[in-house]
């Protein structure tokens, strides 16, 4: 992994794509991605209003955040079967966002039939996909969506956790730990790993809290997540905090850079490091995580 090759999705905030005064602060949020939203955080009466607004929004989209990188803008559209889902993605295919998010994906055959429209549109590659995984169904085809991962014709880039849906449809019980969703959380992150997928973790819902949130952060990056969809701007700084390189973690990283890049040790595939072995999948973890760091300027 190289700085240029990394795009950091540490944190994720849901914008209505129907809110006009949070869709003008994009720039000044400080996260790394946003998602417009046309599904959940748009009323049926406003659906159309807010679709039509997506041209304005892909032509005014910023250069830079104040962190000197460009916010990635993703839509997320209703699902191809609902009523408003064709014109959805007619629209996003011309708007050319960086990615569309897809609700309610619960085989592969849904992630091919929106790429399939995306190239029929003419969108370019540099649109990809994103997968919400919030049903039991998602649950149990999950490794063959995330094997279209593999396959870049598919477009698909990145999995959702959709927890609430996931909660409501299975009737768990949602305890502040997450005991009983971790099994399909960490289900999900196997999953988008094997595919090459990043993988982000489900909504907090009471952005008053922000201790529990801070909590959730530091368990989902834990657990390997990339970062973290949120719901409201106080949340940004705590997810991209949570999901950043340690500075201890930097340390023993360029540590073990360092180590095989003394002369002795160039061409040997196991080193000892202050008294421990240290391999060569220890230096390419250390290296991605060191491009991850600079990237977003650790």
């Amino acid at each position: 992994m190289t700085t240029e090759s990394y795009r950091p999705r540490r944190s994720v905030l849901y914008v209505p794509a129907s809110n006009d005064k949070a869709l003008a602060k994009i720039a000044q949020l400080g996260c790394d991605a946003v998602i417009i939203d046309l599904e959940d955080a748009v009323a049926p009466a406003d659906k159309i209003a807010a679709r039509e607004k997506l041209a304005g929004i892909f032509a005014d989209r910023p250069d830079a955040g104040h962190n000197g990188r460009r916010c990635e803008m993703v839509v997320r559209v209703n699902a191809l079967s609902s009523e408003w889902g064709a014109e959805d993605l007619a629209a996003v295919a011309k708007a050319e966002p960086d990615g569309v998010l897809l609700p309610k994906v619960e085989t592969p055959r849904d992630v091919l039939e929106v790429g399939d429209v995306l190239d029929d549109n003419f969108a370019p590659d540099s649109v990809k996909l994103w997968a919400m995984i919030e049903t039991p169904k998602a649950m149990l085809n999950i490794g063959a969506i995330a094997e279209l991962g593999r396959d870049p014709a598919s477009r698909l880039a990145c999995f959702v956790a959709g927890t609430n849906d996931l909660i409501k449809d299975t009737g768990v019980l949602a305890m502040p730990d997450r005991v009983y969703l971790l099994p399909w959380l960490m289900q999900m992150l196997l999953a988008a790993r094997a595919g090459d997928l990043d993988m982000l973790d489900g909504v907090f819902n009471d952005f008053r809290d922000p201790d529990a949130f801070a909590r959730e952060c530091t368990q989902a990056a834990a657990m390997g997540f990339d970062g973290k969809t949120l719901i409201h701007p106080s949340q940004v700084e705590a997810a991209n905090r949570a999901f950043a390189p340690s500075p201890q973690a930097l340390a023993e990283a360029r540590a073990v850079k360092d180590a095989f890049a003394l002369a002795q040790n160039r061409g040997k595939g196991v080193i000892s490091l202050d008294g421990r072995m240290v391999e060569r999948l220890h230096l390419a973890q250390a290296e991605k995580l060191l491009a991850k760091a600079a990237a977003i300027g650790a």
